[in-house]
């Protein structure tokens, strides 16, 4: 494999003529380069009027290796020959490197250029490009490219640290200025030399990184990682038509691979072309936040922690994940998401610019204050695990630090389910203090100010974060304009609708294969009152058949819904009812969980529940008579979601339902539960 390096634009602030003065000097050998052994001039030959100047050396290195490797490839040295043009008149230095040794074996080639700045005819630029194609080695090829690759990082920091020494060193002598070549002057005729600045430079400088804006506003990069990031760069423009990611982070994508080249493109690709299908460079202009975010999601910006990162505040615990997910859908929670992390993008440029030094990535705080069993909802946190998805794959290396302060018992639950979709090196940078630890040294003061430490953690800083509070149900939307979203950044939809008619209830068939299985569901009661039973059987049941009425093809109620329990069967014998039947109210959410005893067929059922007639001595109630008139089509109407886990799973997330029910922060709305000894439900008015 070909390795590659292209350096930035490093700017000498000192005229070409002076820098030339100073590159000659480490010939023919420099103390600075102790693997530079020697030199020697082998050709020179000059123009006519001596404007150019073509220099070819033989050069010795001696190559930082391990013995057994020189004793087995034969050498102690390494020959290279360089060829130097040097053109007074155009003020430019072309250095081209070949090696001579294993010639045959091993492929080297380094150009590099040495220019006027094309804005200020005082400043000279350098710039370097090489490749190393090992083709054969004695079979020591990864580690000759290794040994090799490290010597050449090495000599590219010692270059550029010889030349300021050399120029420092001239300084020394009194040598400040040297004047620019003038062609002689032949008799009898005149000749004009351009001035600088008409010079045409390859290259423009719009496109090309300069080191000192590199070291300014992305940071250290060893030369190695500067040559990623700039061949990286070069090949988005030459293959991405329009907008192009910024440099910040474009270098998030490389660090998130190590620095793989192959990689970090493949990763970044797909960003793009993500981040163009859905219009993400514009979301921040043409999104408007709803109302109902304003209200009930408890996160904001505040500030900046110690080392100038942007801090952002999520208050978890006060949330309603489950509220806010039925009433804005995953495509609504996960726009919020996605422009907080566009404004961290910003925030990120801005204090880069503010403080003087590189800020990439910014600080997060969760108070987990609050968080119960309420915030384990499968869907909530199914729908949470999906957009950690779609974060990670698309703002890599943005979260500096994570803070969780007021970590409950229940914690140790969430991470289990989350963590194994967030990337290792950010799992690393999670800070999780249990109850009051924060306070303690080691605690919140070491990363964040304490003059803007919020109130609600016993700071003195107010902070402006909405209180969160139980979303309103009347708020919550339905599966079907949840359904209908068009340009939808996620593709499926948690939940499903189902009708409920009299004498044809709606059935969910379950397989499991293994005793001591989990079966959860989470439904809401749309319209009407149902039963709801679970059922089991050891026999499969068949598909149903098509049922109609008369000659005219007119289906019947009961095969709007598949039934699952063939009509034959008797209770007791062929399939038996594995709880007891609950009772569900138009309005009612309902969330549940059962312990399989046995293998086999589960049947979850919905039937349509009729309220109990009025005894023949009263008159209809008036709320009876309403009752019949909503249900009047005798058809209800659910909305469900069901997931099947594994026994170890359903320990390691959540042992009981039931304790949803314990308050939701003192917010809650008022609950009722129904369990068994194999099952909780909770329901939810």
């Amino acid at each position: 494999m070909v390795q590659e390096y292209q350096s930035p634009v490093r700017v000498y602030k000192h005229p070409f003529e002076l820098i030339m003065a100073a590159y000659v000097r480490r010939f023919p050998k420099s103390p600075l380069i102790p693997v530079f052994v020697d030199s020697e001039i082998v050709n020179e030959t000059q123009s006519k009027d001596g404007s150019t100047v073509v220099t070819e050396r033989r050069c010795m290195i001696d190559i930082e290796a391990p013995r057994l490797l020189k004793r087995i490839a034969g050498v102690d040295y390494l020959y290279f020959l360089q060829k130097n043009t040097l053109n007074h008149r155009d003020r430019t230095l072309h250095i081209e490197v070949r090696n001579e040794t294993f010639s045959n074996r091993v492929i080297v080639y380094e150009s590099c250029n040495y220019t006027v700045h094309p804005e200020n005819e005082d400043w000279t630029c350098f710039e370097q490009t090489a490749s190393l194609d090992i083709k054969s080695f004695f079979g020591f090829e990864n580690s000759a490219e290794k040994i090799a690759m490290k010597q050449y990082a090495s000599s590219i920091k010692k270059g550029k640290e010889m030349i300021e020494y050399y120029l420092r060193e001239l300084e020394d002598e009194g040598v400040t200025y040297i004047p620019h070549w003038t062609p002689p002057v032949v008799s009898g005729t005149i000749r004009l030399q351009l001035p600088p600045h008409s010079i045409i430079v390859p290259g423009s400088p719009d496109d090309k990184l300069d080191a000192d804006y590199i070291r300014r506003y992305l940071g250290d990069l060893t030369p190695l990682q500067e040559s990623c990031l700039i061949r990286l760069r070069q090949w988005l423009q030459e293959t991405h038509k329009g907008k192009i990611p910024k440099d910040q982070h474009v270098l998030r994508f490389l660090r998130a691979r190590d620095f793989n080249m192959d990689k970090a493109r493949e990763f970044l690709c797909q960003s793009v072309t993500w981040r163009k299908q859905h219009q993400v460079d514009f979301l921040l202009d043409t999104w408007e936040r709803p109302q109902l975010l304003q209200d009930y999601y408890t996160g904001g910006w505040h500030h900046h922690d110690r080392e100038g990162r942007p801090l952002y505040i999520l208050r978890l615990g006060q949330m309603d994940t489950k509220g806010l997910v039925r009433a804005l859908g995953e495509e609504g929670l996960l726009r919020q998401v996605l422009s907080i992390n566009e404004e961290g993008l910003r925030r990120c440029e801005e204090n880069t610019r503010v403080f003087g030094r590189p800020i990439s990535c910014w600080t997060c705080l969760v108070d987990l204050e609050g968080l119960n069993m309420r915030h384990l909802w499968r869907p909530g946190v199914k729908a949470l695990l999906r957009i950690i998805e779609v974060v990670e794959a698309n703002y890599p290396e943005t979260l500096g630090r994570l803070l969780i302060l007021r970590a409950p018992r229940v914690f140790p639950v969430l991470w289990t389910l989350v963590s194994p979709l967030i990337d290792e090196n950010t799992r690393k940078k999670f800070l999780v203090y249990a109850g009051n630890d924060y306070k303690d040294p080691g605690g919140l003061v070491d990363y964040i100010d304490n003059e803007i430490i919020p109130d609600f953690l016993r700071g003195d800083c107010m902070c402006d974060i909405p209180e969160g509070g139980v979303v309103p149900k009347s708020l919550y939307r339905t599966a079907e304009e949840l359904e209908s979203e068009e340009n939808r950044l996620l593709t499926d939809s948690i939940y499903k609708c189902a009708s409920i008619f009299k004498g044809a209830p709606y059935e969910m068939l379950i397989e499991i294969t293994e005793a001591s299985s989990v079966i959860t569901w989470d439904f809401d009661v749309c319209k009407g009152d149902v039963h709801f039973n679970i059922y089991h059987s050891k026999r499969v049941p068949q598909p149903p058949k098509k049922d109609t009425l008369g000659a005219h093809g007119i289906t019947s109620p009961g095969a709007v819904n598949a039934q699952m329990i063939d009509r034959n069967w008797v209770l007791g014998e062929d399939y038996s009812m594995v709880e007891k039947a609950l009772i569900c109210k138009e309005g009612e959410s309902v969330q549940g969980s059962h312990v399989t005893r046995w293998p086999g067929c589960y049947i979850l059922q919905w039937r349509f529940h009729s309220s109990p007639a009025c005894s023949a001595s009263s008159l209809p109630r008036v709320d009876d008579v309403l009752a019949s008139l909503q249900v009047s089509s005798h058809k209800c109407k659910i909305m469900y979601y069901t997931e099947v886990l594994a026994s170890h799973d359903f320990r390691g997330s959540m042992t009981s339902l039931q304790s949803s029910h314990s308050g939701f922060s003192q917010l809650s709305a008022a609950t009722t539960s129904s369990s068994q000894s194999h099952a909780s439900s909770t329901v939810s008015r």
